[in-house]
């Protein structure tokens, strides 16, 4: 059998070759990747690393290598990221929300400018925080707490991991939108503040829903919502805050985790790797593994993560001058 060529199939051919992504034609990766992650591994940083970049490597056919550099709440691991960085196009991060949004306000100098050293790529996964209280403490729902909180500015001791983190700025964003002052105890670990919790030192906690659950499930703690806008697939019966006992509905206070590079990376490999991770996060197993550790998978454009950290920074921001002003 004789194959004819016409020219318009060698025009459709060309015309094809002509509107193939940049990545394609240069072959882009050209060797292995290398991904920073500013904790230690086995950190739930790291391990939501991972469970992105080993089908990662697979659809990209060549390796891609954590580097764990842990320090500094994150900060570290985005330093290294940008000192480590080459024409290559093969140097990246993942990283949580803090040392893009929180990080610049409370150290300073951070040692890179968000702005302008830092290339959003996508975001990876959301986790919010749920806010738990005794059993024993009588306080049956979020209208009940907020009123307790309300009568006298030391009636509600609260624990977080520590001054400035995320279950920290969390309380004190609730407590300004709810109109109420709280005593803010801090601890070194989750444990110690539900600990403190059951124990009556304190009332009440911002934290993950995992750190709540088992004394949940147990009898001895109440969650009383939860700060994502929409339910949370592992604490399903807990209701959004927004909305409710006076807050705005459009309370929101998630940690965020997302995937960087260096300012000045090739569009196209952004492009390229916006589309290889959103199709990563929409596999079954993938999102499993994820909510294991306390993550919902929420991927997106670069654009909508670009947006997200400015709107997060302003956010903060908000709630640090006031912890300051204090």
């Amino acid at each position: 059998m004789t194959i004819r060529i016409t020219s318009r199939a060698v025009l459709g051919c060309a015309l094809a070759l002509a509107a193939a992504p940049a990545f394609a034609q240069d072959g882009w990766p050209s060797g292995p990747l290398h991904v920073y992650v500013g904790f230690p591994a086995g950190s739930s940083p790291d391990t939501l690393a991972r469970i992105i970049t080993d089908p990662l490597a697979e659809r990209l056919g060549q390796p891609v290598v954590i580097e764990n550099r842990p320090g500094a709440g994150g900060v570290i691991g985005i330093q290294q990221m940008l000192a480590n960085a080459g024409d290559d196009d093969l140097t990246f991060g993942t990283t949580i929300n803090g040392p893009l949004t929180t990080a610049p306000r409370m150290m300073g100098d951070t040692g890179f400018d968000v702005a302008s050293d830092i290339a959003p790529v996508t975001l990876i996964a959301t986790s919010p925080l749920v806010l738990a209280v005794s059993t024993a403490s009588g306080i049956e729902d979020l209208d009940g707490f907020v009123e307790a909180a309300g009568a006298d500015p030391e009636a509600i001791a609260y624990g977080s991991v520590g001054q400035g983190s995320g279950a920290h700025l969390t309380a004190e964003l609730f407590a300004d939108e709810a109109g109420v002052d709280m005593l803010h105890v801090p601890f070194a670990s989750y444990a110690e503040v539900t600990t403190s919790i059951m124990g009556g030192e304190i009332d009440a906690g911002f934290m993950a829903p995992s750190a709540a659950m088992p004394h949940v499930e147990g009898g001895n703690m109440r969650m009383l919502g939860i700060t994502s806008s929409d339910p949370f697939a592992q604490a399903p019966d807990v209701a959004p805050i927004a909305g409710r006992a006076g807050m705005p509905e459009d309370f929101r206070a998630e940690l965020w985790n997302g995937f960087i590079a260096p300012a000045g990376t090739d569009p196209a490999v952004i492009e390229r790797l916006t589309t290889e991770i959103a199709e990563i996060l929409a596999t079954p197993s993938v999102q499993e593994q994820l909510l294991a550790i306390g993550w919902q998978a929420a991927p997106g454009t670069a654009e909508e993560m670009q947006e997200r950290i400015a709107a997060d920074t302003e956010m903060w921001g908000g709630v640090i001058d006031r912890i300051e002003a204090q």
